[in-house]
């Protein structure tokens, strides 16, 4: 296989977590944090950039250790190597960034069971090499910290009148508070998810169009 080809695969491999099968907004995983802690663009942020860490931690770690952990014990083992990253990633926030930390509260210890991260140990990284399984778990990281980012956004934007804490709009606008409560999350979610599956459904009807 050429360099570029063995490039292009590479590149692809990293990009398809942004958008083509982004964990969010196409697989539809991870739920519970997506509408739980973005009632906040930097609660959305501060999350997704956790979960990429432990994604890319436990990714290669398991894609190191993949030839060595036996089969019958292979998801209590990737359970294992999870908690340790989170652990990491909650005391590393309680002792510099307390405030976000308190935010957060236990979807942080909850990471540990976020279905996106136990998926990719199983389908990809238990199946691939260190170099493969970083690209994929960036992506796949990157692409939900770039869905929880954007619902976050949008909830603060509608809901506050402010985005990452500055004001955008001055006293006169008025907050539609429902935006930052359970309901506002699941209406941009599901907004979002139409969005996406009308961009998906646009490139198909493209691909088959005759040249």
């Amino acid at each position: 296989m050429s360099n570029d080809v063995q490039g292009a695969n590479n590149m692809q491999e990293f990009l398809k977590g942004l958008w083509r099968e982004n964990p969010v907004f196409v697989a539809v995983l991870g739920m519970c944090p997506s509408l739980a802690v973005t009632n906040s663009a930097i609660n959305g942020l501060a999350m997704g950039l956790a979960t990429t860490f432990v994604l890319i931690g436990s990714s290669l770690l398991v894609s190191m250790l993949r030839k060595v952990i036996p089969k019958q014990v292979r998801i209590t083992t990737y359970i294992v190597i999870i908690a340790t990253f989170v652990t990491v990633v909650d005391f590393t926030l309680q002792a510099y960034f307390p405030d976000i930390h308190k935010a957060l509260g236990a979807f942080i210890s909850l990471i540990v069971v976020n279905c996106l991260i136990l998926a990719r140990q199983e389908s990809f990284s238990s199946k691939n090499g260190l170099w493969r399984s970083f690209l994929d778990a960036s992506g796949m990281g990157l692409g939900f910290a770039f869905a929880l980012f954007t619902l976050g956004s949008i909830r603060e934007v509608l809901g506050n009148g402010s985005l990452l804490g500055v004001s955008l709009f001055g006293k006169a606008f008025e907050p539609w508070i429902v935006m930052i409560l359970p309901p506002g999350g699941f209406f941009v979610l599901g907004f979002l998810l139409l969005l996406f599956n009308w961009s998906a459904q646009r490139r198909k009807q493209h691909k088959i169009q005759p040249a």
